[in-house]
């Protein structure tokens, strides 16, 4: 994907969720930009100010020296091995600075996993028996039902911790954790999803969809 690609979803995605028209939501992403010394195709997830009080750089900073290293062009596992070993950086500092790296050049998209896929996550306490949750979604003909007529194939082990189910274009991956006033907190991860625009579509289902179980 170049980085043109990247912005224009970016663009597209500011419509979506702020009303804008094409050009305004171009313009204030482009001014937005303007605010660093290189234009930023997407913003990291760590503020410039968080990621310079940590490392002692700023994210302009550490994407220069990373692109003045010859082994970039590598990808993800070489960028952030580099920074452990040549610039110190321990391993979660390094993998935040690589995926901040990968947003601000385009190279990584807002929730695009290393791989290339994306991944649409929702979380929610609800008002639902754990153990009631769990066995309706274990059972095949009632997660038909549960997901609203939705096909889905069990992909993990029944006793597994956290259920993984293959639905729609991805995996989507079910924690259920019980609480002590007898809710349910719900945790959803959708995982490979193959486009950033699948996203907020898949968001917006897990949205409906944990409300809908609430109380039900």
């Amino acid at each position: 994907m170049t980085r043109q690609e990247s912005f224009k979803i970016r663009i597209r995605a500011r419509m979506e969720k702020t009303g804008e028209r094409y050009g305004a939501a171009r313009r204030t992403l482009i001014a937005r930009s303007g605010t660093h010394g290189r234009t930023w195709v997407a913003e990291p997830e760590m503020s410039d100010t968080a990621v310079r009080e940590a490392t002692g750089r700023g994210w302009d900073e550490w994407c220069d020296l990373i692109e003045a290293w010859p082994g970039h062009a590598e990808g993800h596992t070489a960028i952030a091995a580099h920074l452990q070993d040549a610039q110190g950086l321990d391993g979660w500092w390094a993998q935040t600075v690589t995926v901040g790296y990968e947003r601000i050049t385009g190279i990584r998209l807002p929730y695009q996993r290393a791989d290339g896929t994306f991944t649409a996550g929702k979380s929610k306490t609800v008002t639902v028996d754990a153990a009631e949750l769990r066995r309706a979604l274990l059972d095949d003909a009632a997660r038909v039902d549960v997901f609203g007529g939705i096909e889905s194939t069990l992909r993990s082990s029944p006793d597994a911790k956290v259920l993984r189910f293959g639905i729609g274009s991805g995996v989507a991956q079910i924690d259920i954790a019980a609480r002590d006033d007898g809710r349910a907190k719900v945790t959803v991860a959708h995982e490979k999803l193959p486009k950033a625009e699948d996203v907020p579509v898949w968001k917006a289902f897990w949205t409906e969809w944990l409300a809908a179980i609430d109380g039900a």
